[in-house]
């Protein structure tokens, strides 16, 4: 995709994680609005959020989590700490890796990687294995650490010289003249990178049956049980959790807070009666938005979590006020 930062329109420009080749390039390709647009690379995910923010993008693709090392911290803390954002949709990468290096350089060679420190965990075993003496160099993103082993354009020094080789995604040699040590080099053949496009706080969708809920929430004070009253308010709403990660506030030891993904919608009556609670209870709730399931997955309950349950709890408690008369059923 074109692009052009001093001409491009906020409204058809999506950010992130450049150069182009990277893994969340090829998870914004599979957002149908962004076809054809502007699509502008950064250099990380603060860049990326606060394209969002100041308008100069309608929306920025960044990496939440993945199989292998758990939530990204550095988007975690972004979303906890940078206000007016809502996710609109979730996007899975399947994640394996290539060890390449400028032309000339064997395996045997290789002292020190460059890798990106989520490609660098995703592939730590695999050198350990294969290069147990060797360095890590963090870069970037997967890209930025293989176009680090290249010289510069003028050809005076090379940029990498600490370098010998590079954790790079497939394809890398299309767009980089290296070449390729080891292929397969990823720990789990079934890796998967989630990414999450983020844009400015607007009118959450439709609830399609299929969807997730993110939140962020503190605890109210350091003392035992306090965690487990947290999570209470989802457990008796038959509320199933796919992520639930803590993060250091900051201010003080002890003091955390929790990065939440829910089974459901904001609109499902179990989804919504537990954020209520959850309000109550915590001196910081941030909503970060309810959305499709990129796995497409129908979130089921039982019967009793249902919305047709909290309906009918509702108008009962109703017609005990307004004195309706109640109906018995005999045994």
């Amino acid at each position: 995709m074109p692009e052009n930062h001093a001409t491009s329109d906020p409204v058809t420009t999506y950010s992130y994680l450049g150069p182009a080749g990277t893994f969340t390039e090829a998870a914004l390709k599979q957002v149908p609005e962004a076809a054809g647009k502007t699509w502008r690379s950064v250099n990380n995910v603060g860049e990326a959020l606060a394209d969002v923010v100041a308008e100069r993008s309608i929306a920025a693709m960044i990496a939440i989590e993945n199989s292998i090392d758990g939530g990204v911290s550095a988007t975690q803390d972004a979303l906890a700490n940078v206000p007016g954002l809502r996710i609109l949709g979730e996007y899975l990468v399947p994640v394996n890796f290539v060890l390449v290096a400028r032309p000339g350089v064997r395996l045997e060679d290789v002292r020190v990687v460059n890798a990106h420190a989520v490609a660098y965990a995703q592939t730590r075993l695999w050198l350990e294995r294969t290069l147990p003496d060797h360095g890590h160099l963090p870069a970037t993103s997967n890209v930025a650490a293989a176009a680090a082993l290249l010289p510069p354009a003028d050809g005076d020094e090379v940029v990498g010289v600490l370098a010998d080789a590079a954790i790079a995604p497939p394809g890398i040699t299309e767009h980089y003249p290296l070449e390729v040590l080891a292929e397969g080099v990823g720990d789990n053949p079934n890796a998967v990178t989630r990414f999450v496009l983020v844009g400015r706080t607007s009118a959450v969708p439709p609830a399609t049956g299929s969807d997730k809920t993110s939140i962020i929430a503190e605890l109210p004070d350091d003392r035992a049980g306090g965690l487990l009253d947290m999570l209470e308010q989802f457990a008796t709403r038959g509320i199933n959790m796919s992520l639930l990660q803590s993060r250091p506030i900051g201010d003080a030891l002890g003091r955390y807070r929790f990065v939440i993904d829910l089974d459901g919608h904001i609109l499902d009556e179990r989804v919504a009666d537990a954020l209520l609670g959850l309000k109550r209870f915590s001196p910081r709730v941030i909503f970060l938005g309810s959305y499709p399931r990129a796995d497409k997955q129908p979130v089921t309950v039982t019967p009793r979590y249902d919305n047709a349950a909290f309906v009918e709890a509702r108008d009962w408690l109703r017609g005990l006020v307004t004195g309706e008369p109640q109906s018995f059923t005999l045994g």
